[in-house]
């Protein structure tokens, strides 16, 4: 990896956890990895192809934990909550201007969330796990993107652990 994409990649993952994805400007990462913002379009495509590197490089390769374990969907709600939506849930939502980084986003919404949570499902004997986790996905996207941007009002100020519980026994079958 050329030295500058390692800079692009280092300032991006500081920059989107201080301030969010909606947040940073290209014009921000490149000046905190002290090269030129050409750098994000020749190494990334664009500031949502960055964004995708920079959750490649922070997931690892390890699998992560289902969406429903409490933890999870407790930091999950605090990400979307304190920084705003990334790509990943936007691409739950509607689609992006750029094919190939939806279809990126797409891909890592069902390896981090829909995934693992459908072999919990098949695992448990769920009928229709592939279903019912992208049921459950999609509806937990949904809230914490309601919730974010405020046109909830009762599930913004309902405190996250209660809103975990909720959750959890809405969507777990």
């Amino acid at each position: 990896m050329a030295r500058g994409q390692q800079l692009l990649l280092a300032a991006a993952q500081l920059l989107f956890a201080e301030r969010g994805y909606e947040r940073v400007t290209t014009r921000d990462i490149a000046e905190r990895a002290g090269v030129d913002a050409s750098l994000i379009a020749r190494y990334f495509g664009s500031k949502a192809g960055l964004y995708l590197a920079a959750l490649r490089m922070e997931l690892g390769d390890g699998p992560p934990p289902d969406l429903l374990e409490p933890t999870r969907m407790t930091a999950l709600l605090g990400r979307v909550d304190d920084r705003g939506p990334g790509p990943v849930f936007q691409s739950a939502v509607h689609p992006h201007e750029d094919e190939s980084v939806q279809a990126q986003a797409r891909e890592a919404l069902h390896a981090r969330l829909v995934t693992p949570l459908a072999e919990r499902f098949a695992a448990a004997g769920v009928e229709d796990a592939q279903l019912r986790a992208e049921l459950a996905t999609a509806a937990f996207a949904g809230v914490a993107l309601g919730r974010a941007g405020g046109a909830f009002p009762s599930l913004q100020k309902l405190p996250p652990e209660e809103l975990v519980a909720l959750l959890q026994d809405l969507l777990t079958p």
